[in-house]
């Protein structure tokens, strides 16, 4: 795997919510995890960045108003970080969706965290 043709290496991980989730629990989600300690400090490093993707099904096909946040880590560390990246961002949206009750009205949708190819849509 590269990243940006760089020849360095990259992992992913994808954060999908279920069809109950709303744009804005997209976004809410996403600066959820920007805020994260441990994931903070590596987007300032630049060692990781998180961004918004289409959701699709496994064809490709682009899935209703849905979102995904990928997660990519960047650099000769990506792979050896990779399972604490995985553990973290597992943590984080956990935590989210306890927070997302208390502030907001419904449950909060379900969410997938994965592995994913940092260039799959």
């Amino acid at each position: 795997m590269t990243a940006e043709g760089e020849g360095v290496a990259a992992c992913a991980v994808r954060v999908r919510l279920d069809g109950t989730a709303s744009e804005s629990d997209v976004g809410a989600l996403k600066k959820w995890l920007e805020r994260e300690k441990p994931l903070e400090e590596l987007v300032r490093r630049g060692d990781l960045r998180i961004e918004e993707r289409a959701g699709t099904d496994a064809q490709g096909t682009p899935m209703g108003v849905g979102m995904d946040i990928v997660l990519v880590l960047i650099g000769a560390g990506a792979e050896t970080l990779f399972k604490e990246l995985l553990a973290q961002v597992k943590s984080a949206v956990g935590a989210w969706r306890d927070n997302r009750g208390s502030v907001e009205n419904g449950d909060p949708p379900d969410a997938r965290v994965d592995s994913v190819d940092p260039d799959e849509r």
